[in-house]
């Protein structure tokens, strides 16, 4: 079983580089859609996706129970692609629609913990190969908000834990991969 985190900053070229691994991986192909179209510009965001995809791989769109769809699709003979954490992430921040406040303590949902917890242990069970796409944040500067600030930490936070289970991990800049782990 091959475990692979692959990321890189916004239109890095990540996206094309898990697929391409897919691809290569000569096996059944199932992609897991994290994104979900709040607007229309996120509409044709997950369009240009859809398009740019084989037909023959199979999608499946979740925007919060990862865990839950990863282990119901990780097998053998498949490669799961996730693309991607930090939409996930997100996802999961905002998902009792709480409003937080620009300064102050952030304190997130109780299913965003639930739900990071779950996708970190699904990861450490040999269930068939999964490459993760997520987005680096935290190369910039530091945003003024507390929300921003939280996010920012948390996909870092996520982006360690994910990247100590993978066996292979690859952070893409201008369309080029650097591995970081793995051959």
């Amino acid at each position: 079983m091959t475990r692979a985190l692959v990321f890189g900053g916004a239109r890095s070229g990540k996206s094309a580089y898990a697929e391409q691994l897919a691809a290569a991986s000569g096996k059944e192909v199932v992609y897991i859609a994290t994104a979900a179209a709040g607007d229309a510009e996120m509409a044709e965001r997950i369009a240009h996706h859809r398009a740019q995809r084989p037909a023959h791989w199979r999608t499946v769109e979740e925007p919060m129970a990862l865990a839950a769809v990863l282990a119901a699709w990780r097998a053998p003979q498949r490669l799961v692609l996730v693309d991607c954490l930090t939409l996930w992430l997100s996802n999961l921040m905002f998902s009792d629609g709480t409003q937080y406040p620009e300064v102050g303590s952030i304190d997130l949902p109780a299913r965003f913990h639930q739900e990071r917890t779950a996708l970190l242990s699904e990861l450490t069970v040999d269930r068939g190969d999964v490459v993760l796409v997520s987005n680096e944040v935290g190369m910039g500067i530091i945003p003024w908000g507390a929300i921003s600030r939280s996010y920012v930490d948390e996909a870092g936070r996520l982006n360690q834990a994910v990247a100590a289970t993978c066996d292979r991990v690859a952070f893409v800049a201008a369309g080029l991969p650097l591995v970081l782990k793995g051959a």
